[in-house]
């Protein structure tokens, strides 16, 4: 569905995924997680205008732009942090659908090893989170249970891989898409793109991509003269655009 080499397919999951098939117990939780910005008219007016926003794929963002991961903690941190946005239900969901976006291989960790769902946490537990964006996640979330639930009769975490797998395929591929899987189209697009963002961010992220970034290089010679030569360009212009008290 997005991969590190280009495109990652939905059927490179890895045992990370299967490991999350019911809701970690163990994570602490915020009491106030379901309800924190977002009054019950102002999510009626967001919801009424929902139907629209999918079927044109766009849902308003943000105003400000969001920092790069600012939420994920240090790899191999003992204790994972309560999330400020989600409720445990929600918080399970979106770590098993994040890990089949990015599972683990054997070139880096999966989505959750990065804390991509905390860094999605963050971005909607903002002040300045975009209200639209925040009903999206959550109806994104309840959308993939009832499907989950009309098809096996059980919610998405419970569900088997297969099952599971077969619900993504649906929604995975906008091309292929059948009419009435538009709204989970949607929503998994965005949460794709969510995810993507939040892993390349990550320390895990740019060294799966084995960036460099700006490191000094001692020993650079310049652009090869081939590569002058078939660009038509030659260093020795820039003596002509030096000043003559400078030469």
């Amino acid at each position: 569905m997005i991969g590190r080499e280009g495109s990652r397919e939905l059927g490179g999951g890895s045992d990370s995924t299967a490991e999350n098939d019911a809701p970690d117990s163990s994570l602490p939780m915020s009491s106030d997680s379901s309800e924190r910005t977002i009054t019950r008219r102002r999510a009626l007016t967001i919801l009424g205008a929902m139907p629209m926003a999918a079927a044109i794929g766009q849902v308003p963002q943000a105003p400000a732009a969001a920092p790069s991961n600012p939420a994920a903690p240090a790899p191999g941190a003992a204790q994972q942090s309560a999330p400020k946005f989600f409720n445990r239900h929600e918080w399970a969901t979106l770590s098993m659908l994040v890990d089949y976006i990015i599972p683990r291989d054997d070139r880096s960790g999966s989505a959750t090893d990065a804390k991509v769902p905390e860094y999605i946490d963050y971005l909607l537990a903002e002040k300045t989170a975009n209200p639209a964006e925040q009903v999206a996640m959550r109806g994104g979330l309840a959308w993939i249970d009832n499907e989950s639930r009309k098809r096996f009769g059980k919610t998405f975490v419970l569900a088997t891989d297969a099952q599971r797998r077969q619900i993504l395929d649906d929604i995975a591929y906008p091309e292929k898409a059948k009419p009435g899987m538009s709204y989970g189209v949607t929503f998994f697009n965005r949460l794709r793109d969510r995810t993507a963002s939040g892993f390349f961010s990550s320390a895990m992220g740019w060294k799966d991509l084995q960036y460099v970034g700006n490191v000094f290089n001692p020993n650079y010679d310049g652009c090869p003269p081939a590569a002058l030569e078939k660009l038509g360009v030659s260093y020795d212009v820039m003596t002509t655009r030096i000043a003559p008290e400078q030469k």
